[in-house]
């Protein structure tokens, strides 16, 4: 069974963990050099942000790729004035999960819910946001299905939409339910630093 493997990478990756404004954070170090940092909210154990990190071609440390969680702006640390900004009016893609789904919203998206469709496209392994107008096209994939070998499930997929913007849920799979439970249990016996405590304690 294909569930494991992933399971497993995670508890042989180094971790250190901080406990801070009410998160949870997690930093991973695989065996290949890729970093992933998490969030998670105490209370609840909601996922609030993932991204990645890994070696650029030059051995010098990458960006952090945003999974999961507010896109990070690209104007972090730089001069507005200096840069030609993107239009405040352009849809923006960005995932955000509950406990028992994957969910992602498109903000800026003026259309009726009638324009929409979302459909899954199972041998490219992804899902395909259309308009009846043209007017956006979007395919992403999931990540977390792919890293569990499990395939797309056309029934679990819906969507809404509110406030201008596209709101798509695909239900989480048992087999990652019961991972990610699983997961919870562990990160919890990680001792975490406490903000102010300097660095993080390793497992």
């Amino acid at each position: 069974m294909a569930v494991p493997s992933w399971l497993e990478r995670l508890r042989a990756a180094g971790k250190t963990a901080l406990v801070q404004d009410g998160k949870r954070k997690i930093h991973y170090l695989f065996e290949d050099g890729k970093e992933m940092a998490e969030e998670y909210d105490i209370k609840t154990g909601q996922l609030i942000s993932r991204k990645w990190r890994e070696k650029n071609t030059l051995g010098g440390t990458g960006k952090w790729q945003v999974e999961v969680g507010e896109p990070t702006s690209p104007l972090l640390g730089a001069l507005e004035s200096e840069l030609i900004t993107e239009s405040s009016s352009n849809p923006i893609f960005m995932r955000k999960d509950t406990l028992s789904s994957f969910q992602w919203r498109i903000r800026n998206l003026p259309y009726p819910k009638d324009v929409y469709s979302v459909s899954v496209e199972e041998e490219q392994r992804c899902c395909v946001i259309r308009t009846t107008n043209k007017k956006y096209y979007k395919k992403f994939s999931i990540p977390d299905l792919d890293r569990y070998h499990l395939p797309l499930d056309a029934a679990a997929l819906s969507f809404t939409h509110a406030n201008n913007t596209l709101i798509i849920t695909y239900q989480k799979p048992k087999e990652i339910l019961a991972a990610e439970e699983q997961l919870q249990k562990e990160l919890k016996k990680i001792k975490a630093a406490n903000s102010g405590d300097g660095d993080c304690k390793t497992q």
